[in-house]
C-alpha cells in the first residue's frame, strides 16, 4: 500500500489561501478616485438637469396650448390657457402655473363656472414669462383671440450662456413654434 508523501487528504495548504476583502489603504484610494470623478462630473450633470427641466416645462406648455386649441374647436365655443397660482382661476403668474379651460361663452376670458380641463404647476427653479399676463385663448376655429400672436418664454433660474431658453410663439392662426435662444438674449 504505499504511503502518501507530502500532504495528506485532510490537511489544508495554508499558503494556498487567498485573502478576501479590501485593505484600508485600497478603500481610501477607491474613495479618493470616486471623489475626483464626481467633482469632474457634477457640473456637467447640473447642466443636464437644467436642460431636462426646460424640456419638460416646454412640453407641458405646448401640451396645454394644444389641449386648449383642441377643446376650442371641439366645443365650438373656445378654450384657453391662463396663468394660475391656485388651479381654480386666472389668479397668478405664469411662474406659478397655469390652467386650461373650456370657454363656454367664447369671449376669450375665464369666468367662474367654466370647466377647468387641466392645472399644471410650474417646475421649481424655472422662470416663465409672457409678453403680457393675458390668457392665450382660441376661438371655435382654433384661431388665436385676439388675432395677434403671443409668446411664452421659459428658462432655468441659473442659465448662464447656454442655449437653454425656449420661446414658444403662438401665432394668430393658433400654431405654436418653439425657438431655442441663448439665456442672455
Amino acid at each position: 500500500m504505499g504511503s502518501l508523501h507530502g500532504n495528506t487528504l485532510g490537511s489544508v495548504c495554508m499558503s494556498c489561501r487567498k485573502a478576501t476583502g479590501f485593505t484600508l489603504v485600497e478603500l481610501m484610494i477607491t474613495i479618493a478616485v470616486l471623489a475626483v470623478l464626481m467633482a469632474i462630473a457634477f457640473p456637467n450633470f447640473q447642466g443636464t438637469i437644467r436642460s431636462n427641466r426646460v424640456a419638460t416645462s416646454t412640453n407641458e406648455m405646448i401640451s396645454a396650448l394644444a389641449l386648449a386649441r383642441s377643446e376650442a374647436i371641439k366645443s365650438t365655443r373656445g378654450g384657453g390657457v391662463c396663468p394660475s397660482s391656485s388651479g381654480t382661476g386666472c389668479d397668478g403668474t405664469w411662474q406659478q402655473g397655469w390652467i386650461v379651460w373650456s370657454d363656454a361663452n367664447g369671449d376669450g376670458q375665464f369666468e367662474a363656472g367654466e370647466p377647468i380641463l387641466r392645472y399644471a404647476q410650474a417646475k421649481p427653479n424655472m422662470v416663465i414669462t409672457a409678453a403680457d399676463g393675458s390668457p392665450i385663448a382660441f376661438n371655435s376655429r382654433g384661431l388665436r383671440l385676439p388675432d395677434s400672436g403671443q409668446s411664452v418664454t421659459l428658462r432655468p433660474e441659473e442659465c448662464g450662456t447656454q442655449q437653454l431658453q425656449r420661446k414658444i410663439d403662438v401665432t394668430a392662426t393658433g400654431q405654436t413654434k418653439v425657438v431655442k435662444e441663448d439665456c442672455a438674449s
